[in-house]
């Protein structure tokens, strides 16, 4: 009976890798699609048949996607871009996406070129198929040697659902010690050691080591308004943030994060911080 457990066991952790990867696979062909549409058919259709119903994106607050295309003009702008890492929850129901684009305003011919790095939540439908919940990107110059190929974490350890610690805890734990200890001291321990960090200007950082996320004298606060979604082992949190420099504002914009639950806690694995304009403040 023992040595048939720890084959049945060992069976079911077999299959849902295999399930796990089919599904990452899945929001990968998903995302390769959504850049195609956007290609063949233009970037408002593209987000309005891709978006979910109530998906999110930033202009520059919080608001309805689909409301937000559905406000735009049709434009000749060509939107390309390409996924380099993807992961989705235990259950398959939550995944996310980031990558690299480009935006020629003119269209494919145009040779005025600007860069970006995107982060997108997908959300399985209940017709099995994955719609974009959240999707936000930040800019930056030209990367030097980009890199098409994508990859995916390997699966994480086996956890029970009955045990999971909520994911909303964590996220009102670091809220809590950025804003009495800093931002530095919430990274240290609330970030995965290879989390990803997407700031406004500036190539991904990569490694919680290599954040460099705020100056000494700044303070940060968080919005009131914070939201968690978690499906399985992974969650994301939306609010707003501001930073000060004694009463003078230094930035002040939304902050997306991106959490997976390892070894009974949840860390962070993506970090995005989305400016609003000064003008716009």
């Amino acid at each position: 009976m023992k040595i048939l457990l720890i084959l049945i066991t060992a069976f079911c952790a077999v299959s849902v890798f295999a399930q796990s990867k089919i599904d990452v696979e899945k929001i990968v062909e998903t995302e390769k699609a959504f850049a195609r549409f956007a290609d063949e058919k233009g970037i408002k259709s593209a987000f309005l048949e891709f978006l979910a119903d109530d998906g999110v994106m930033f202009n520059p607050q919080q608001i309805n996607g689909k409301e937000l295309w559905r406000s735009r003009s049709d434009s000749p702008a060509l939107l390309s871009w390409y996924p380099t890492l993807a992961d989705i929850s235990s259950n398959g129901a939550l995944g996310y996406t980031t990558g690299e684009g480009e935006y020629r305003p003119k269209g494919k011919s145009d040779t005025t070129v600007y860069y970006s790095t995107y982060a997108t939540v997908w959300r399985r439908q209940p017709d099995g198929n994955y719609k974009a919940a959240f999707d936000v990107g930040i800019s930056h110059d030209k990367p030097l040697n980009p890199d098409t190929n994508w990859t995916s974490p390997k699966t994480t350890e086996k956890f029970s659902e009955e045990n999971k610690p909520p994911a909303a805890n964590a996220m009102t734990s670091f809220y809590d010690t950025a804003t009495t200890k800093g931002l530095s001291k919430a990274y240290k321990n609330f970030a995965a050691e290879d989390a990803r960090f997407l700031r406004e200007g500036k190539f991904p950082i990569l490694g919680k080591s290599n954040a460099s996320v705020e100056t000494k004298k700044s303070k940060i606060t968080f919005g009131k308004d914070a939201t968690m979604q978690s499906a399985g082992d992974l969650g994301y949190s939306i609010t707003t943030y501001e930073m000060k420099n004694g009463d003078k504002m230094i930035e002040k914009g939304n902050i997306v994060q991106i959490w997976k639950l390892f070894g009974g806690r949840w860390q962070i694995v993506l970090d995005v911080f989305a400016p609003i304009p000064l003008e716009q403040k």
